[in-house]
């Protein structure tokens, strides 16, 4: 488990929340986690679904996070199981799908079962930004 943590959940600064990342591509969780983090979110990175469901059960308290950015396409636990485990064990946290294969089929199938927004990469900064914001505003509707 690759686990990043950043300056903002040490130095007491406030953070726009905390974003797990899971994709098997090194490079991918990189750029998300700087992209996120410059934005001022906190970032943690799992490369499968296997280890993102351990980052979440790791301790005795689950960890508390905003959102979850989640490939498909992964080796043991691939995205949409880990899509299905996270609904079913933490439903109030809102899911965005981040993949390299476009499918129109899967991103309606996606969206018509709660996943926020689906997204191809090479993603924009902008839009990958614009999409946890839009997680964010969700996962607070669902709390009031």
């Amino acid at each position: 488990m690759s686990e990043t943590k950043t300056a903002a959940m040490f130095s007491g600064e406030k953070s726009n929340g905390l974003v797990l990342v899971v994709d098997d591509e090194p490079d991918v969780r990189k750029v998300v986690r700087m992209t996120l983090e410059k934005a001022g979110y906190d970032v943690i990175e799992a490369e499968d679904g296997e280890k993102a469901i351990e980052a979440i059960k790791k301790d005795e308290n689950p960890l508390l996070l905003d959102v979850a950015i989640m490939d498909i396409r992964m080796p043991k636990v691939n995205g949409v199981e880990a899509i299905a485990w996270f609904q079913q064990q933490f439903p109030r946290v809102p899911i965005i799908v981040l993949t390299g294969f476009p499918d129109v089929e899967m991103a309606t199938s996606f969206l018509k079962h709660g996943v926020v927004d689906y997204l191809v990469k090479p993603v924009e900064a902008e839009k990958l930004k614009a999409a946890v914001a839009k997680a964010m505003e969700q996962r607070e509707i669902h709390r009031l």
